[in-house]
């Protein structure tokens, strides 16, 4: 493997991203750790649900990934090699990113907004265009009614749809997904929700998306990570995740219950 490129993951199936026995804390030395031994395989084509309540330790993993933060001990691998050793800016454009309040240029139009890592990249402006074209019909959006207007000028809707034709302009193998879709409102959200689990089932993206709502993660994931105190306290398949014993699983289980009898 190139370390100048993420390229996906070869025939052989190992982990796209891998956590070996990973620790951070924030501070001092002292300081109670917010991720605690976590150990974590995830391979090419999954959508992982890392699901759990605030402090959890969700995003923080997941800005372990594209080394936006650095374990305070293990390591994170990106197609086999320690993210400790790639250029790290070689290893965000190889990554999609994609977080709940978007994080447009407000002086960007969306088409510079969108072609921002290709050009970075120095395609060319056919290429770019080309791409531009794409990514904003995968997501909905006409490219030239939207390719001119700045962020302000988009509701919250067609704003996350612009984030996502972004973090998806490069073809990147990997997608980070924070709390996306957590914004919006419940008609929005659910309609965005549906159409990026159609899209993510056509791109065959690896997918790493954070959500403390399981009736999300049962939806958008092939797989849960449930975290609790900065530690992996159950992982399964989205058929089989709701049927595990573990306590806090079923807690969850019950809290969507009440939440469809009382609506």
């Amino acid at each position: 493997m190139s370390s100048q490129t993420i390229a996906g993951a070869g025939a052989s199936g190992d982990p796209i991203i891998e956590f070996r026995g990973v620790s951070y804390s924030a501070g001092s030395n002292g300081a109670k750790p917010i991720l605690d031994g976590i150990s974590l395989a995830i391979r090419s084509g999954e959508t992982v649900v890392l699901l759990g309540k605030s402090g959890a330790g969700k995003t923080t993993l997941l800005k372990l990934v594209n080394r936006m933060l650095v374990p305070s001990s293990g390591e994170v691998f990106v197609e086999g090699q320690a993210t400790a050793t790639w250029d790290v800016i070689r290893l965000r454009r190889g990554i999609g990113y994609v977080i709940q309040h978007v994080g447009l240029f407000p002086h960007f139009n969306v088409r510079r907004n969108v072609t921002l890592v290709p050009s970075l990249e120095k395609w060319s402006k056919d290429r770019q265009e080309k791409r531009y074209a794409e990514v904003m019909q995968l997501v909905g959006l006409d490219p030239r009614e939207f390719g001119k207007r700045l962020p302000n000028q988009l509701s919250g809707g067609q704003r996350q749809r612009v984030g996502v034709a972004r973090a998806l302009a490069a073809d990147p193998p990997i997608l980070l997904m924070d709390e996306p879709f957590g914004a919006l409102d419940p008609v929005t959200r659910a309609d965005l929700q549906k159409e990026f689990h159609e899209l993510a089932e056509r791109l065959g993206k690896t997918i790493v998306l954070v959500t403390h709502d399981l009736r999300e993660a049962l939806l958008l994931g092939s797989r849960i990570v449930l975290m609790d105190k900065g530690r992996v306290v159950a992982d399964a398949s989205a058929e089989s995740f709701p049927s595990l014993a573990q306590p806090l699983v079923q807690e969850y289980v019950a809290s969507q219950q009440t939440t469809v009898e009382d609506s």
